[in-house]
């Protein structure tokens, strides 16, 4: 296996490698992620649609039918577009989102990117959006893709994923650590 090639497994891992291997072939990796971004945000916002990807209810028929409207009205077609009407004819969409999360990785592994998850409790100005990814870049001596995630429960600070390595430096964090601290002295 060459160095720092990228590995994903299971099922979402095995049908985003698939779909990654022909995007390259097509030189179509950013029209595909993009395409799969889109329909991973129509899903966010269709609890109708959540439903629809993770019930195992619905026959493949259904799926397909209804994947199919979808991707119909979002305008959503070529390469990501076939690709995800057959997922759900294969009765695969409860990885679906698994398929978007590893494709995500493989094309930002192929373009020498890395990828880091930033979670804060309100959104950030973008000076400082664009501050933090710059001390990101500088710790990976490359380029950071960051997915922001807002979560109000952290208080305040900031939670970094960057590969294997985390860091929370949350509020929260620092208080349930002064809670222990008062339950180890009490």
């Amino acid at each position: 296996m060459a160095e720092g090639e990228t590995i994903v497994s299971g099922v979402a891992g095995r049908y985003a490698q698939a779909l990654f291997e022909l995007a390259r072939e097509s030189n179509a990796i950013d029209s595909v992620g993009a395409a799969l971004q889109s329909f991973d945000s129509l899903i966010d916002e269709s609890p109708d649609l959540a439903r629809l990807v993770r019930s195992p209810v619905f026959t493949a028929d259904e799926q397909a039918k209804a994947v199919g409207a979808v991707l119909d009205k979002a305008g959503l077609g070529g390469i990501a577009g076939n690709f995800l009407r057959l997922v759900a004819k294969q009765r695969r969409l409860f990885a679906v989102r698994g398929m978007v999360e590893n494709f995500k990785r493989l094309a930002d592994a192929h373009r020498g990117v890395a990828r880091a998850e930033v979670t804060v409790a309100e959104r950030p100005s973008a000076a400082l959006e664009s501050e933090i990814k710059k001390a990101l870049s500088d710790v990976a001596g490359k380029d950071v893709a960051v997915d922001l995630k807002i979560d109000p429960a952290i208080i305040g600070g900031i939670v970094v994923k960057m590969g294997s390595r985390m860091v929370d430096s949350s509020l929260r964090a620092k208080l349930n650590g002064i809670k222990l601290a008062m339950k180890e002295v009490g």
